[in-house]
């Protein structure tokens, strides 16, 4: 026999009865007991202001949710996700019998990542043609991945709730045969569907405080006794069989914070000759590291830092215990480029809340802290060949205007690797017209050097130059040569300096002698001329084909 309570003062409750959840499975034929397709369950994890790099469009003619005009360099494409895909579960629900708004809708509301199970073209056509039950979720399974590489273990969840005028919008199941207090009757659109709660959820946590061995009434009194704010640390189905079959106790440092809608952000900065632009400060009053003044046009000012930020990580490395000083000098250690994780007041208090680390928002944002080592590891395309006697050891400065069909070129690398250079070269495209030519290594993206940065990075770089893009590139030949003499590639080994009606992006080199997050002197000002990277958003490169087929909707994700 089953209990269920609905809270009067705390919780308002959806009291009429929810429809079957979008995934049940229909009346189950002799059809529906073949063995089905194994599809690819693939996670997808993106950042703040970043797409997916897809769209999701139903088509005249064709059955299923496609994967369509996959972004060359994008999430989705570097996962593997191929055109014509079909989606047939977004985070465990069946989708293939859902509306396109239903599906798209479910994507947008995942947050920064989302797990989808997929079936290449040809094997769903397969499947309908022969009638296999497509929901039955005994169809083969395979290895997750996250971004092409072997998904993580299930997580359990956080999720922050604060009462509206209708209050929570969930009540409370528990079962006398089943251990644990379930989320049930989630109202749709309420508070607690908009902050990740989902029927079935198990509470781990309220508030940083595990109350697995309280009663039913006694985890409704520490709701109630909570206010107007809470933090539950929940399980989801398969996270709780997950936990279970482990025989571990889930904890805050097992959890994802996607369904947080505060969150810390990261500042990535390229330091210019004067600093990043900001004072770092102590304040008595308040343990931390926060940010003082921000000077008007500097690299922590378009980087998006903010006055009264709390800094709380440098390059992925906690910083709390850190005296001003040794943050000072970790700041300085990194070289020209430095990412912060930073989090204003409110975000803070909500993290305190449940005792959350804002680290584990830079872990599934960035995964492991990116390294920035002294030594030089680019990756080459190919093999040294020897060297003409005649060859131009210049790099080359591109400039490339976006057009409808983006720039033309695909950036080739590796994921989670160091070294990127240009392949697919577009005929007549923007890439094409700015010079550039497949096997170019790209050195520097709008004056950011990025020999040492990871793919990822770089694709971001591009997409939020806007519709100007300046490359600084050099052909194989040239870029051995130098590197073989120890020459640094700059603007300044360029031939021909472009127009002044159209500066290149300045690249300055370390200036060792200023301190960026000194507590004595303020960097100056940056000069006026120097243009630092842009904030703007775009794409890496060209999409990719769509279907001849007439779409009746779609939704870039």
């Amino acid at each position: 026999m089953s209990k269920s309570l609905t809270f009067a003062e705390a919780i308002q409750t959806n009291l009429s009865r929810q429809p079957p959840p979008l995934d049940q499975d229909t009346e189950e034929t002799a059809a529906g007991k073949m063995a089905g397709p194994k599809p690819r369950v693939i996670n997808l994890s993106k950042r703040e202001g970043q797409g997916y790099g897809f769209y999701l469009r139903v088509e005249h003619g064709e059955e299923g949710h496609l994967i369509r005009a996959l972004e060359m360099g994008g999430v989705a494409e570097l996962a593997g996700l191929k055109d014509g895909d079909r989606i047939i579960r977004v985070n465990g629900t069946f989708v293939d019998s859902m509306e396109h708004s239903q599906v798209a809708d479910l994507v947008r509301k995942s947050g920064m990542s989302v797990t989808l199970h997929i079936l290449e073209k040809d094997a769903y056509k397969s499947a309908k043609a022969k009638g296999v039950n497509l929901a039955d979720p005994q169809s083969g399974q395979s290895q997750p991945t996250m971004n092409g590489v072997s998904a993580p273990a299930a997580k359990a969840k956080l999720c922050y709730l604060q009462k509206s005028s209708r209050g929570f919008g969930f009540s409370l199941k528990s079962t006398k045969d089943t251990h644990g207090i379930f989320m049930t009757e989630v109202m749709p659109g309420g508070v607690a569907d908009q902050a990740g709660v989902k029927s079935g959820d198990r509470i781990v946590e309220i508030n940083s405080e595990n109350v697995e061995s309280l009663s039913h009434d006694q985890t409704v009194q520490k709701i109630k006794a909570a206010g107007d704010k809470v933090m539950f640390l929940l399980l989801d189905e398969d996270a709780n069989k997950f936990f279970k079959s482990k025989g571990v106790r889930p904890s805050v440092a097992q959890a994802t914070v996607k369904h947080l809608q505060h969150k810390p952000r990261i500042v990535d900065m390229t330091k210019r000759a004067d600093g990043y632009g900001f004072v770092l400060r102590e304040d008595p009053k308040h343990p931390g590291h926060y940010i003082g003044e921000i000077d008007k046009e500097s690299p922590a000012e378009r980087a998006g830092l903010k006055k009264n930020d709390r800094l709380v990580a440098v390059n992925g490395q906690g910083i709390d215990k850190c005296r001003h000083e040794q943050v000072v000098e970790k700041i300085s250690q990194q070289g020209n480029k430095c990412s912060f994780l930073v989090m204003d007041a409110e975000t803070e208090k909500i993290y305190n809340l449940g005792d959350v680390s804002p680290l584990l928002y830079w872990e599934e944002m960035r995964g492991s802290p990116p390294g920035y080592p002294e030594h030089e590891a680019e990756a080459i395309p190919a093999l040294a060949a020897p060297v003409p006697a005649d060859a131009d050891h210049n790099p080359r400065l591109c400039r490339l205007e976006k057009t409808a069909a983006g720039f033309g070129f695909h950036l080739n690398g590796i994921q989670g690797a160091q070294g990127q250079y240009i392949k697919e070269v577009v005929k007549g495209g923007a890439a094409d017209k700015a010079g550039l030519e497949d096997d170019d290594i790209v050195v520097e993206v709008n004056g950011v050097n990025v020999e040492k940065s990871m793919h990822e990075e770089v694709v971001d770089l591009i997409r939020k130059s806007g519709d100007t893009l300046f490359l600084l590139v050099a052909d194989r030949v040239a870029y051995e040569h130098l590197k073989a003499r120890g020459i640094p590639i700059t603007l300044q080994l360029v031939n021909k300096e472009p127009s002044t009606d159209d500066p290149a992006p300045a690249y300055t080199e370390e200036d060792d002698s200023k301190d960026a997050g000194s507590d004595n002197e303020r960097p100056a000002t940056p000069p006026a001329e120097t243009r630092s990277r842009s904030s703007s958003s775009s794409s890496s490169s060209s999409s990719s084909s769509s279907s001849s087929a007439s779409a009746s909707e779609e939704d870039r994700l």
